[in-house]
C-alpha cells in the first residue's frame, strides 16, 4: 500500500547541525535550533507563507516567474474567489479569454518584465479581432487586476503594476475599435408574438418580470418561502441577487396580476424553485404525446423508451442562460426568415444572413426589465423607477428607463 502523501510539510530535526528544518517545495529551510520555542514560531512563519502564496514555491532573483505561469495561478485564484451559490461567475470566463491574449504572445517572458507596451499590443489585438471598445477596455481591467493580485503576493514588483495602471481605457471616438448599441426595450407586440411559442413555465416567467421588471436570475431562483403573502402586495426578497456583496437588500413588489400569474406555482415545497425546467419538459412530452397519429396499442408507449440515467436531464431551477435560450428558440420560430431554414445545407454566405436575421428579431430577458422601468418612468416618474428596479443610484435607472420622448415634442410644440 502506498504511503500518503503529507499536506503539511512536517517540522524536523536535521542531525548533524542540530538545527530544526521543514522541506517546502525541495527547499531546505532552517529555522533555528532545534526543539526552543523560536523555531516552532518560525516554522509557523513558513508554512503561514507557503499556504498562502496557494503551495507554490517563492519566486526568488535567478527564477522569475513567466507570464504563462502568473495566468495558471491567478485563474486558480479567481475560480475559488469569484464564486456564488458553490458556483463560478461570468468573471471566470472573462479571465479565461484575456488568458488566451497573454499566453500566445507573452507566455514565456517573465511576468516581471510585461510593462505598458506589451499590454497596448494586446489591447491593439483584441481590436482588430472586432471586440467592441467597452469588452476591450474590460479586458485591460482584468490584465491590471491580475498583476495588482500578483504583486500583492510579490509574484512580481509593483513597479510592474504601477506601470500598467498607467495605460488608460480606449476612449470612444478617438479608436477604431467598434462601438456597441445601448441595449433598448423590447416592445409588447414582439414579446406577444413571442409567448405563443414558449412553454406555459416560460411564458408565465416572461410575464411575471414584464410585470415587476425584476432581473431573469431572479424570476429563475424565485421560491415560495421567499414571498411575504401578508399584505396585499406581495413582497418578494430574493435569496440572493446581483449587489448582495455591495451589503445592499433587494426587494421585489409583486401585485395583483402577478399574483394571479403564480398563485399555480404555490402549492409545492416551499424550498423548490416556483418555475422549473423539469415541468416544462413534461408538459412539452405531454404535448407530443397527445399529437401523436400512431395509435398507443403499437409502437412505444409514452414513457417506456426512456433512459434510466441519461447524460443530460431537465434540472429543478432554471438557469439564466437556459432561460434566454428558450425565448430565442421561441423567437426563430415566430419571426422565421422568407426563404432560409435552419439546416445543414446552407452555404456559408447563407448560413451568414440566416444568422443576421435571427440576430436581429431576437430579444433576450434583461430587456423585458428595460420595458418595465420605461413604463414606470413615463407613468410615475424616476424614483419610482428607481426603487422597483433596486437601484442606489438614479443615474444607473437612467441607463435602463428611457426618457418620455412625448414630453419633448408637447414642449416644442408649445415653446418652438
Amino acid at each position: 500500500m502506498p504511503r500518503p502523501k503529507k499536506l503539511i510539510p512536517s517540522y524536523r530535526k536535521h542531525r548533524a547541525s542540530g538545527q530544526a528544518v521543514v522541506n517546502v517545495n525541495g527547499r531546505t529551510v532552517y529555522l533555528g535550533p532545534h526543539g526552543t520555542r523560536a523555531s516552532h514560531r518560525e516554522y509557523d512563519r513558513v508554512i503561514a507563507e507557503w499556504l498562502a502564496r496557494g503551495r507554490a514555491p517563492e519566486p526568488t532573483a535567478d527564477r522569475r516567474i513567466s507570464v504563462v505561469e502568473l495566468c495558471a495561478r491567478y485563474l486558480t485564484f479567481a475560480k475559488t474567489y469569484y464564486q456564488k451559490n458553490g458556483r463560478c461567475t461570468k468573471v471566470v470566463p472573462g479571465v479565461k479569454c484575456v488568458i488566451r491574449y497573454l499566453r500566445e504572445w507573452y507566455g514565456r517572458e517573465p511576468a516581471a518584465d510585461f510593462g505598458p507596451i506589451a499590454l497596448k499590443a494586446i489591447r491593439q489585438r483584441m481590436v482588430e479581432d472586432g471586440l467592441s471598445r467597452r469588452y476591450v477596455n474590460d479586458h485591460v481591467d482584468r490584465v491590471k487586476r491580475m498583476f495588482k493580485w500578483a504583486a500583492s503576493e510579490q509574484l512580481v514588483p509593483h513597479e510592474t503594476y504601477h506601470a500598467l495602471a498607467l495605460v488608460a481605457g480606449l476612449r470612444r471616438g478617438k479608436t477604431a475599435a467598434r462601438e456597441t448599441k445601448p441595449i433598448p426595450p423590447v416592445d409588447d407586440a414582439t414579446v406577444n408574438a413571442t409567448l405563443p411559442f414558449l412553454s406555459t413555465v416560460v411564458g408565465d416567467m416572461v410575464r411575471l418580470q414584464r410585470l415587476t421588471g425584476m432581473r431573469p436570475a431572479e424570476v429563475c431562483q424565485l421560491r415560495p418561502c421567499d414571498l411575504d403573502r401578508t399584505e396585499e402586495v406581495w413582497v418578494f426578497t430574493p435569496a440572493s441577487h446581483k449587489t448582495e456583496h455591495h451589503g445592499r437588500e433587494r426587494t421585489i413588489f409583486i401585485g395583483p396580476r402577478g399574483q394571479a400569474l403564480l398563485e399555480k406555482y404555490l402549492h409545492g415545497d416551499p424550498q423548490r424553485c416556483c418555475f422549473r425546467p423539469c415541468d416544462a419538459e413534461a408538459e412539452r412530452l405531454a404535448k407530443r404525446s397527445k399529437s401523436r397519429k400512431v395509435p398507443l396499442a403499437y409502437g412505444n408507449r409514452p414513457g417506456t423508451n426512456r433512459k434510466t440515467q441519461p447524460q443530460r436531464s431537465p434540472g429543478e431551477c432554471y438557469e439564466t442562460d437556459a432561460y434566454r435560450r428558450a425565448i430565442h428558440r421561441a423567437c426563430d420560430r415566430a419571426f422565421p426568415h422568407p426563404t432560409l431554414k435552419p439546416c445543414t445545407d446552407l452555404t456559408s454566405a447563407e448560413q451568414a444572413a440566416l444568422n443576421a436575421w435571427q440576430s436581429a428579431h431576437r430579444w433576450s430577458p434583461n430587456r423585458l426589465r428595460h420595458t418595465a422601468a420605461t413604463e414606470v418612468r413615463k407613468r410615475f416618474g424616476l424614483e419610482h423607477a428607481q426603487v422597483m428596479l433596486g437601484h442606489a443610484s438614479a443615474n444607473v435607472t437612467q441607463i435602463y428607463a428611457e426618457r418620455d420622448h412625448a414630453k419633448g415634442v408637447e414642449v416644442a410644440k408649445a415653446l418652438g
